[in-house]
């Protein structure tokens, strides 16, 4: 039998409401419903905040071959010129959610640090395996590097910032950026990033019928990506950024995680190997919280430091880049 840490007492009831609803086990055959779910729903009217901040629309170019990759771009009223730039990938273990998923969180940086957000509207697995979402993500980066002053940004001031799936593909675009040539990067936030698919970690092992994104889930979401070739030696670096050997060069990073999740320790890894490799890196590893705590539970202590943490970072990151 595997242990895990205790989950938070704050956050143990509220995990037991939500698992009324939401399983902790996804499979193949869920995915529909998921997508279906309108708890995941987000309205334009909740991004637009009473008007105070403008929202628009656009499509980049998509990777060669591929349809064009939708983005939306969401800009503070009063934003003084050449703002810098969050650049987002959003959640759903790379089967569901979209350029609307999460952005709460990173759309409070945007407004206290007078900052643009833009979301990428990557595609989804199974329909579009490996490396549909990752191409789609660093093709929306070329586009906002060429395009950030019509919004109003700046090119040289990008931060990637991804949660779940999105922060797997947050590393994987700064590896892409790196190895590439590509845009340069102000830093990366990985929040709870899915980096591994080789599942060989006791974090990934865990929790099975337990927590959110379980054993199981996660297999259903890296299957999905990758099908036969998860877990054998052909996988990019790109979609599994766990197995990148040279992490030098990389922009300063963010990574956060529960202590009660299935990415744990392959984001503990990560960040470590971050800081070996000479990258700054601020490492968090939240005691007894669950997958998406924060979000489900935003008035836990838990939560409400958790959240705290990552703005903080976020303030002091974009304060000294506006000479502060």
């Amino acid at each position: 039998m595997t242990t895990h840490p205790p989950i938070d007492p704050e956050l143990a009831p509220v995990l037991a409401v939500v698992q009324q609803h939401v399983s902790s086990t996804v499979t193949p055959g869920d995915i529909g419903a998921l997508r279906a779910n309108p708890a995941f729903a987000v309205l334009d009217e909740e991004l637009t905040r009473d008007g105070t901040v403008e929202l628009r629309e656009f499509s980049a170019p998509g990777p060669a071959g591929a349809p064009e990759v939708p983005m939306l771009v969401l800009r503070p009223a009063g934003l003084a010129p050449e703002a810098p730039v969050i650049y987002y990938m959003h959640g759903g273990g790379m089967i569901i959610g979209n350029n609307r998923t999460g952005l709460g969180n990173v759309l409070d940086w945007a407004v206290d640090n007078g900052a643009v957000v833009v979301s990428v509207d990557y595609r989804l697995a199974p329909e579009h395996p490996d490396p549909a979402p990752i191409e789609d993500c660093y093709a929306g980066l070329l586009w906002l590097h060429q395009h950030t002053a019509e919004f109003g940004g700046d090119a040289g001031r990008v931060v990637v910032a991804g949660t779940s799936a999105g922060g797997g593909l947050a590393a994987g675009v700064a590896l892409l950026a790196r190895d590439r040539g590509g845009p340069g990067l102000l830093a990366q936030m990985l929040m709870c990033p899915m980096l591994d698919d080789r599942l060989l970690t006791p974090s990934s092992r865990e929790l099975e019928g337990e927590g959110i994104w379980d054993a199981t889930s996660n297999e259903t979401g890296w299957n999905a990506l990758l099908g036969a070739r998860r877990g054998g030696d052909d996988v990019s670096v790109y979609a599994a950024p766990a197995r990148a050997t040279d992490l030098a060069g990389l922009p300063t990073a963010f990574v956060d995680v529960g202590s009660v999740e299935t990415f744990r320790d392959e984001a503990v890894d990560y960040a470590a190997r971050l800081v070996q490799a000479g990258v700054q890196c601020e490492l968090h590893l939240w005691p007894g919280g669950f997958h998406g705590f924060d979000a489900m539970a935003p008035q836990a202590a838990l939560s409400r430091t958790a959240s705290a943490t990552r703005a903080a970072w976020m303030r002091r990151l974009l304060g000294r880049t506006n000479g502060e």
